[in-house]
């Protein structure tokens, strides 16, 4: 995939996610009784707009977000407002969005199951990428990257049969044969005997991984996709998880990605990976944005949802319609100033030629 097509699925993905998630607030506002004034795709200014009932429906020009404006969000003076709903109400609506995009993931993850797919059934070849300094290889003159073949006319595709074809042969001679920029090249060493191995070496004096993965074209049945895209679902959240853990205990330093970083991401997995890669990565996004949506910062839904929760163990108390506003305008503007600071350090990293996947 090329580098426009992947910032073009990255968009589109993009945007399909801000959909389902004002979606999930769109209708649980109508199911609740919530007038719904505006419900965009976008952000403004406006391309498009087309007024049925009480919601105007528009498409903007900035695609990198969207909205669904409900009438009094804070002031509950007026009727059909959200405001002006029970508290349960609230919350379900303010958290509809969210929960569409942690609940996406499984579904999308269910649907690759079900459609042809290839999936790694094993390994093939051998690849050196590392040759330590005065053993056999380095003698012999081998280089990283290239490819073990055979050994004594032996074909060699896994670890365990390279180390069955050379263990007879420890301080004799043997001929290897490599593959290099597409050529076969023959190669005459000995492999060193138990005594003469440093620690930490072979008998080669060589590293080396799996040059190929080996894949096969899969679909399972709709109960086997459910329990598999569970599994995978559960699998993302295990792993996140375990990053935050990693970030808490600093075996991983911190870094803050955004938009600018997750599409330069979605190139980079478009370039080695394939579709199957590119729709996990979808589901990250959702679920990920799904999470971050959630925090208690002013502004965010999360932010909103921690007033509803303050009223009910207040036992209805609220928090005055002016005070809160003023606390989301002021959350809003600080999101703003750090989305643009984490923007430009995204594009500084990209800049640098910094590789955003491990």
């Amino acid at each position: 995939m090329t580098v426009g097509w992947a910032v073009l699925w990255f968009v589109v993905t993009l945007m399909f996610l801000v959909f389902i998630h004002e979606m999930g607030h769109f209708l649980t506002a109508k199911w609740r009784g919530v007038k719904v004034l505006e419900f965009g795709i976008g952000m403004p200014p406006r391309i498009w707009g087309k007024q049925r009932g009480e919601t105007l429906y528009s498409l903007n020009w900035i695609p990198l977000g969207g909205f669904c404006k409900m009438l009094g969000e804070e002031d509950p003076s007026e009727p059909g407002s959200l405001a002006s709903k029970d508290p349960w109400s609230r919350l379900l609506v303010l958290s509809a969005g969210s929960l569409v995009m942690l609940i996406f993931p499984l579904i999308l993850f269910i649907f690759v199951y079900m459609v042809p797919h290839s999936e790694p059934v094993g390994f093939e070849g051998l690849e050196i990428i590392g040759i330590a300094e005065n053993s056999p290889a380095a003698a012999a003159e081998i280089e990283k990257g290239d490819e073990i073949l055979s050994i004594n006319g032996t074909r060699i595709a896994t670890v365990d049969e390279l180390g069955e074809v050379i263990e007879p042969h420890l301080g004799s001679e043997i001929s290897m044969v490599l593959l290099r920029d597409g050529e076969q090249i023959e190669f005459n060493l000995v492999p060193r005997v138990e005594e003469d191995i440093p620690e930490g070496e072979g008998s080669l004096g060589i590293t080396i991984t799996h040059a190929r993965l080996i894949k096969e074209s899969k679909w399972y049945p709709p109960w086997t996709a459910v329990r598999l895209g569970c599994e995978q679902t559960w699998n993302m959240m295990v792993a996140l998880k375990d990053g935050i853990s990693a970030l808490i205990s600093h075996e991983i330093p911190f870094e803050v990605g955004g938009v600018v970083a997750a599409g330069h991401v979605t190139t980079e997995i478009a370039d080695r990976g394939t579709w199957e890669d590119l729709s996990f990565w979808a589901g990250v996004l959702s679920f990920n944005l799904g999470i971050v949506n959630l925090l208690p910062i002013p502004a965010l839904d999360g932010g909103r949802i921690v007033f509803v929760l303050m009223e009910i163990v207040r036992r209805g108390k609220r928090v005055s319609p002016k005070t809160e506003g003023m606390i989301h305008f002021a959350g809003f503007v600080m999101l703003i100033g750090f989305i643009i600071f984490v923007t430009f350090q995204d594009i500084e990293r990209i800049i640098a030629g910094e590789s955003l996947l491990p």
